[in-house]
């Protein structure tokens, strides 16, 4: 995505059909959809929301 996405909005994305496997992962790649979906579960929120967006994608 060229746009900057908010963390909170990651979790609503439309996945991609397949994982791209890049050093850092896309945004609507399903590893970071779903890692976002469970953290919002969660309840996290705010700050740890975006750490959490930034482990999701480098993982």
């Amino acid at each position: 995505m060229s746009k900057k996405t908010a963390a909170a909005k990651v979790a609503s994305l439309k996945p991609k059909k397949k994982c791209c496997r890049k050093d850092v992962r896309c945004m609507t790649c399903p590893v970071v959809v779903m890692r976002m979906k469970k953290l919002e579960s969660a309840g996290v929120c705010g700050k740890d929301l975006k750490k959490g967006l930034k482990k999701a994608r480098a993982a």
